[in-house]
């Protein structure tokens, strides 16, 4: 078994944003995986917005969802942190 981090990102402007899959990442552990998913919370460069003034990372079951704030706009990304099986 393993464990992956999945990163989506909100993709588009105005009323045509939609999710997007950005990234995979896959780990042998659970705990590997939570710390990771906390790191990349904090250090991920998401493709939007393209100025990052700040950042708040909110924690839920499973995962992070990142609210990033821009100049002009504010755009969030979400990881999850899920168990093959």
């Amino acid at each position: 078994m393993s464990w992956w981090v999945v990163v989506e990102e909100q993709r588009g402007s105005g009323d045509g944003r939609n999710w997007s899959l950005s990234e995979t990442f896959r780990y042998d552990d659970q705990a590997t995986a939570e710390a990771e998913a906390l790191r990349l919370a904090r250090e991920y460069e998401p493709a939007h917005p393209w100025s990052p003034k700040g950042r708040r990372v909110l924690r839920g079951p499973g995962g992070y969802v990142v609210i990033v704030e821009g100049q002009m706009s504010t755009f969030h990304f979400r990881l999850s942190v899920l168990e093959e099986i």
